[in-house]
């Protein structure tokens, strides 16, 4: 299938009607308010359709996959319940159930998706309360939203859906794809970010990624930037997942920011978990992926490596290498409690040649990516394709990509999920994301 993206087909659009939307708008509204008491949408099920049923756990579905697997690890029930959060997972096969047919059953993954994302940013910003975990940790909507699509992959409905096309909703309305639009307000700027899901999970469960709880802490945040200017800040949180790329998440995350209006972005950039101990502001982002044999959260591969770099599918055309058009010199000017530093290295291979070359000052007229300063990872993918898509609808937008440094701190126990030390160095990576935005400003 082409999955090309242009200016006509950036983001392609569900038709939801008034009614949809008021639907939609009070069952958010129910689920936010999940405590001890059922959602009415759950509650409801109860009377709903006979004999529907859905499954609570990874083994019981026909063909789990290596996400869902790692749900039998029982620590990962631990973060959705240590945040308050599992109520959502606990009350949603019931609210499955309580669809009456497939148009439903869109609106309910729509509102329920919407509502655990909500949920993440308001705990995320201490507007909700619960559990032991730090505010801004990342991890519960993670595993929140993964045992709910356990939950939607063993339903049983008594009338046909298209499993894959709910799960899709269900992804982006969680991750903030849908209703997170700017407000349109006079003299606000506004800043578009996204971060990503925690990975490399096979290796230490615990782990998080300080991209996402950044994502969190900012998403509707609205903050005084260094010149005085008043900008509002809009997130999502991206998978690590090849296929999901391929699908076109990035653009979809992305071009409704992009398209002109009142409620456009002014500012985009993309965030994710990069170095030790230094922030770097990406100068390039390269159009290949090099990474295997690294694998995505779905332990599924490029098709790249170093030596044979490949093109993502649905790329969409453009240059080999596509420069950041952020004002650099101002976001790097922030230094503490981290270095923030601009990376001009690239990986090519140069004009004529089939040997791959590392520069250090950026790449060569004609040559091929291998890599961006971002590696040839999802990172660098999503710096190319958002501002690949930049350039096609606003050129002169700025746009770029910054690493966080490397999460680090957790205990030596593995049944420790956080310890003082994760906790505070989090805080301090998110708290300087929105230190290095802040100073966007001085170099408009």
């Amino acid at each position: 299938m082409d999955m090309t993206v242009s200016s006509g087909s950036t983001t392609p659009r569900r038709t939801v009607t008034r009614a949809g939307l008021l639907f939609r708008a009070a069952l958010t509204t129910a689920l936010l308010g999940i405590t001890a008491a059922l959602p009415p949408v759950a509650a409801r099920a109860q009377d709903g359709a006979p004999g529907c049923r859905s499954a609570v756990a990874a083994d019981s579905v026909p063909a789990p996959d290596p996400e869902q697997r790692r749900l039998a690890d029982p620590r990962t029930a631990a973060f959705p319940e240590r945040a308050g959060l599992d109520g959502f997972v606990r009350r949603f096969p019931a609210a499955l159930c309580s669809a009456r047919d497939a148009v439903g059953a869109e609106r309910l993954l729509d509102a329920w998706g919407e509502a655990l994302w909500q949920a993440a940013v308001d705990r995320a910003q201490g507007r909700r309360p619960g559990g032991d975990l730090a505010a801004g940790d990342d991890r519960p909507l993670y595993w929140a939203r993964l045992a709910m699509t356990v939950r939607l992959a063993g339903w049983q409905p008594a009338f046909p859906v298209d499993r894959a096309a709910l799960k899709s909703r269900f992804e982006d309305a969680s991750r903030g794809l849908t209703a997170n639009e700017f407000r349109a307000a006079p003299g606000v700027r506004r800043i578009f970010v996204s971060g990503f899901d925690p990975f490399g999970l096979d290796a230490e469960l615990r782990r998080a990624n300080p991209s996402g709880s950044a994502a969190l802490q900012l998403n509707g945040r609205r903050t005084t930037l260094a010149d005085g200017t008043v900008a509002e800040f809009r997130a999502v949180v991206l998978p690590v997942r090849y296929a999901d790329f391929d699908a076109g998440i990035v653009e979809r995350a992305y071009g409704p920011r992009l398209a002109a209006g009142p409620r456009s972005a002014d500012m985009i950039t993309s965030i994710s978990q990069g170095y030790p101990g230094l922030f770097t502001l990406e100068a390039w982002a390269g159009r290949a992926r090099s990474a295997d044999p690294y694998p995505d959260n779905a332990n599924a591969l490029s098709g790249g490596t170093y030596d044979h770099p490949v093109t993502a599918p649905g790329m969409g055309p453009g240059a080999e290498f596509l420069r950041t058009s952020l004002p650099t010199d101002a976001m790097t000017s922030v230094q503490a409690p981290y270095p923030v530093r601009l990376n001009t290295a690239v990986s090519e291979i140069p004009a004529g040649g089939t040997i791959p070359v590392d520069r250090a000052d950026g790449p060569t007229a004609g040559s091929r990516a291998v890599a961006g300063g971002g590696g040839g990872y999802l990172s660098n993918e999503v710096a190319y394709r958002s501002n690949r898509l930049r350039l096609e609808l606003r050129p002169g937008l700025p746009g770029g990509h910054l690493h966080t440094p490397v999460l680090t701190g957790l205990p030596a126990d593995p049944a420790q999920l956080t310890g003082a030390e994760f906790d505070r160095t989090e805080a301090a990576i998110t708290t300087q994301v929105l230190a290095v935005l802040r100073s966007s400003s001085a170099g408009r």
